[in-house]
């Protein structure tokens, strides 16, 4: 007669998964915020969309963390990621000046290890937290055979609001527009196929610290939430008072994966060019020894990664100053990029 077997002999631990879910429930219930009517446990979460919209209009973005990943796994740094997974989903609805409700995570493994995933989950509660929307549900996938031992996979899910006659989609910039950017907090969640190489061929020379903070550290620096700082600016007496004359924030580009040049003509309209000056924002440590150490031009760097700047904001010149004093009031490090001008027959974004 053959042993009967379970699901948990077949490599699927309920135990495990119900463990975790306790672990995160304390979490969740961090970043509740108004609108959340029924969250983690059930078959679907429930959110009501906040009565002050009159005219809603839902923003939503997914995205992962990338090969980023593979670093957490080879040095053991699990309690990061999880802010860059929110950040990397938030920002990109931030873009289209809506506020982040909330987010749903999913976590897939071969094994699953309670601490491990607690910690990743901890860290997505924390990006939630600080860019105040709910984590109101997820899913936590163990599959036997699909990934190896100690490896996991990330994508996460944002949904955000923005009242219909304040969308922004750059229809409005025109030359003449300032660009401002304001500083990222490392390399974030991209082009980290290319951070992993060169930390391989530095091997033992890498520095020991970059940017006053230890290599790995610096390496793995989460990626900077912008919703609290970009909401207050777009929700500034200087804003309103700039978009009455059709002014104030125009558009917002988010500089990941493809980097400024990339990025910035998402939200430029046909015939306008960006135009960067060089040096304009300083080249942090980290940077600078990623492109040494890789021996890439300032063209590469600048779509490889985000080079120092993590988000771009395009305003009309005359409120340009009050703007970027509302965002360095709320924290953010703003450096004056350049302006927009006829595109011509060039690129749409020219550094020089």
């Amino acid at each position: 007669m053959n042993t009967p077997l379970s699901y948990k002999d077949a490599g699927v631990d309920i135990d495990a998964g119900d463990a975790l879910v306790e672990r995160i429930k304390p979490l969740a219930k961090k970043t509740m915020r108004e609108g959340v009517l029924a969250g983690i446990g059930g078959f679907g979460a429930l959110f009501e969309v906040p009565k002050r919209y009159k005219e809603p209009v839902l923003v939503s973005g997914t995205d992962g963390v990338g090969t980023k990943l593979k670093l957490a796994f080879e040095w053991n740094m699990h309690d990061t990621v999880g802010i860059d997974l929110v950040a990397m989903s938030v920002n990109d609805v931030l873009v289209q000046g809506a506020e982040p409700l909330f987010f749903l995570d999913y976590f897939a493994c071969g094994k699953l290890d309670v601490d491990t995933a607690a910690a990743v989950v901890g860290g997505i509660a924390k990006g939630c937290e600080l860019s105040g929307c709910a984590l109101i549900g997820g899913e936590t996938a163990e599959m036997p055979g699909m990934y190896p031992a100690g490896e996991y996979d990330l994508a996460g899910f944002a949904v955000g609001a923005v009242e219909k006659s304040k969308i922004l989609n750059g229809h409005n910039v025109q030359a003449g527009d300032v660009v401002l950017g304001l500083a990222s907090a490392g390399v974030h969640s991209n082009g980290f196929s290319l951070v992993r190489k060169v930390i391989e061929r530095a091997g033992s020379n890498a520095p020991a610290t970059l940017d006053g903070q230890p290599f790995k550290q610096a390496i793995m620096a989460p990626t900077r939430l912008y919703v609290k700082s970009v909401l207050a600016a777009l929700g500034s007496e200087q804003n309103a008072q700039a978009h009455t004359q059709n002014g104030g924030i125009k558009a917002l580009a988010h500089i990941t994966g493809g980097g400024l040049l990339e990025n910035i003509p998402r939200v430029l309209p046909d015939g306008l060019a960006a135009h960067l000056r060089a040096g304009s924002w300083p080249q942090t440590e980290l940077f600078a020894w990623l492109q040494a150490t890789a021996g890439i031009d300032d063209i590469e760097m600048n779509r490889t990664f985000n080079n120092g700047i993590g988000m771009v904001v395009v305003v009309d010149a005359a409120h340009a100053q009050a703007i970027a004093e509302v965002l360095g009031a709320h924290g953010e490090a703003v450096h004056t990029l350049g302006v927009i001008a006829p595109r011509g027959a060039g690129a749409a974004v020219v550094v020089a």
